[in-house]
């Protein structure tokens, strides 16, 4: 039996595009996106706030959120810090 998504998908398309769209590299952002994942996979292993939503899903949430909401960057400078930057400058 195929399992249904509760998320709205064009949202997270859209999210995904706002993300990848700010920034100057879509490698980067994409490690960016990978490595949250990954790290919340690992810190919500014991406790998962939600089991559907997959780590990636909520990555992208997330991130595409700090981006539209600048007031709610929390605990990880370097996540977003990237986004904006340019190429080749530090």
């Amino acid at each position: 039996m195929l399992k249904r998504s509760p998320f709205d998908t064009t949202q997270l398309m859209r999210r995904a595009e706002e993300l990848i769209g700010a920034a100057s590299n879509r490698y980067r952002i994409t490690v960016q996106v990978a490595n949250r994942a990954k790290r919340r996979r690992y810190e919500d292993f014991d406790n998962p706030d939600d089991p559907m939503m997959k780590p990636v899903l909520r990555a992208i949430i997330e991130m595409s959120d700090e981006l539209t909401q600048p007031e709610i960057i929390g605990d990880e400078p370097d996540s977003t810090a990237m986004i904006g930057r340019r190429e080749g400058t530090r």
